[in-house]
């Protein structure tokens, strides 16, 4: 058996986000969580907020490829200083990452309708306070969205 990746999946899981109250949508293509190969494709609406985060597990690099629209990625020191902004998608340097684990890191969608395809070593574990960036506004936060607008405004200004 395969799945197509085509616009027509791309579309209904851009649908699916759309619909979602944290506006984003994976759609698993491994069989379940405990699985040690994670592919997935990630549909991001421009509103939503992914916290800062990393990954402690040295297994747990992760690789995104940008299918559609433009995808911001953020990068941080332990202190929560930007290191790097790297726009990936069509028309940019690059069109996808590879992030290492252990690295400070979040994903911003700068479209509507962002889809990235990402691949990373299972099983699904829930992130660890050690791996949740303290000094980052937490998912649905007061400062949440004043924090997502000024990681925003810093990646509009990279070529």
């Amino acid at each position: 058996m395969i799945t197509l990746i085509d616009d027509t999946l791309l579309d209904e899981v851009c649908a699916e986000a759309a619909a979602s109250p944290r506006r984003r949508k994976n759609r698993n293509f491994h069989p379940r969580d405990e699985h040690p190969g994670h592919r997935l494709l990630n549909a991001l609406m421009a509103d939503t907020y992914i916290p800062p985060h990393r990954h402690l597990d040295p297994n747990k690099d992760e690789t995104y490829v940008v299918l559609r629209g433009l995808l911001g990625l953020v990068l941080f020191d332990d202190a929560g200083k930007i290191v790097r902004l790297v726009r990936v998608g069509a028309g940019t340097t690059a069109i996808g990452v590879d992030v290492a684990y252990g690295t400070w890191h979040t994903a911003i969608a700068l479209e509507d309708n962002t889809v990235f395809l990402e691949a990373k070593a299972g099983p699904y574990l829930p992130l660890t306070s050690e791996e949740r960036a303290p000094w980052a506004p937490a998912e649905g936060g007061d400062s949440a969205a004043g924090y997502l607008a000024k990681l925003k405004a810093e990646l509009v200004q990279i070529p």
